[in-house]
């Protein structure tokens, strides 16, 4: 059951996923996570990568909150309760950050803080020919972790694996019924040591894509590197870019395959981690595996059409629109449309054509005085 609640900013739905399946003794938040927050500003429209010794101009431009906070939006958007430990910088970055993230998505910040005399990180990304380059910068990270010694209670929680280094925090969420969800990012020692991942352990979930998949385990393949995978971690996810997404659940040998749906992409950040929140939603919803798989791929497919990780992040209202628009397409696929057909009475009314853009172009934009 989904549960709507009226319309929100920018016309969204207030939806609660996870509705029919609230007691009162549930955790007061459904994801808690922890990383760097970086000020992201999007180059969009290149012809080209950037040419050495010349200036080119972009067609498009967007800010955002971005680093951790791409999932952060992510999952908030689609009506999960989302707790965030982060620190912010005492700038004008900082103070946008937070208040895009508490205010504008609703996102707990009572674990986050900001830090005096510390400047925000900030990445530039260029998008073009359906890839993007960044360059980054940071100064050195504040003396305290983030992450607080005792993370609050939640359903799940969502990490990025480090190799060779522990999180402490994940072992005490596991400890405590927490369900994590990791991803991992490229192993510079190059190593590949599953055995580094100490914290996969205490994982529920693994979503590498297959690159990552295939040198953890050696397999030839991203199917037998799922397989693989499943031996150490319950549910093994490994994204397949163009080609989708397969998954395999360790502990039934269930497995299933989507396909990944075409679109034409103008800003691929923070698309893997709309992925992960969107197959965290299903799952904590109890859907089955395909269509988990599906709705994390379709999430992710809807936010490369708009700037930006976390204001691309699609809510209920845009994945609504998008349905209603692909029924009315002449010719269309009846298999592709029975593939999300149990998306039919989950979401909410929608008056508002396709597409929805709620992206803003730059910081402090329409701000009243």
């Amino acid at each position: 059951m989904i549960a709507s609640n009226g319309e929100g900013p920018f016309g969204q739905a207030h939806v609660d996923p996870l509705a029919g399946l609230r007691t009162p003794q549930d955790p007061p938040w459904d994801v808690y996570l922890t990383g760097t927050v970086f000020l992201d500003i999007i180059f969009t429209g290149l012809d080209s990568a950037p040419v050495r010794g010349t200036e080119s101009w972009a067609r498009g431009m967007g800010s955002s909150p971005g680093g951790v906070a791409n999932m952060a939006t992510a999952l908030a958007r689609l009506g999960l309760r989302t707790s965030l430990a982060a620190a912010f910088g005492d700038d004008h970055y900082g103070e946008y950050c937070w208040d895009a993230l508490e205010q504008g998505e609703g996102i707990d910040l009572s674990a986050s803080r900001t830090v005096p005399d510390w400047h925000s990180p900030v990445t530039v990304s260029m998008a073009y020919e359906g890839e993007r380059t960044m360059v980054s910068h940071g100064h050195e990270p504040p003396p305290v972790e983030a992450a607080p010694e005792c993370p609050p209670i939640a359903r799940a929680a969502v990490a990025s694996l480090t190799p060779g280094v522990r999180a402490p925090w994940i072992a005490q969420a596991a400890s405590r019924g927490t369900r994590i969800f990791a991803d991992v990012g490229w192993d510079d020692t190059g190593r590949w040591d599953l055995a580094g991942l100490a914290d996969l352990a205490h994982c529920e979930a693994f979503l590498p894509n297959a690159e990552e998949a295939m040198r953890y385990t050696g397999a030839d393949c991203p199917r037998a590197a799922a397989h693989a995978l499943a031996d150490h971690v319950p549910l093994a996810v490994v994204t397949l870019g163009a080609e989708g997404a397969y998954a395999v659940d360790g502990r039934t040998g269930e497995s299933a395959a989507v396909p990944a749906i075409a679109v034409e992409a103008l800003d691929p950040t923070g698309a893997g981690d709309v992925f992960v929140a969107g197959f965290v939603m299903g799952t904590l919803a109890d859907w089955p595996l395909a269509d988990r798989l599906a709705f994390a791929g379709l999430t992710a497919a809807l936010s490369v059409q708009d700037f930006g990780g976390s204001l691309s992040a699609p809510g209920w209202s845009e994945i609504a629109a998008w349905w209603r628009r692909v029924q009315s397409v002449d010719d269309q696929d009846p298999a592709a449309l029975r593939r999300y057909a149990f998306l039919e009475g989950l979401l909410p009314a929608v008056t508002r054509p396709w597409p929805l853009r709620r992206a803003v172009p730059t910081i402090g934009f329409g701000r009243s005085a």
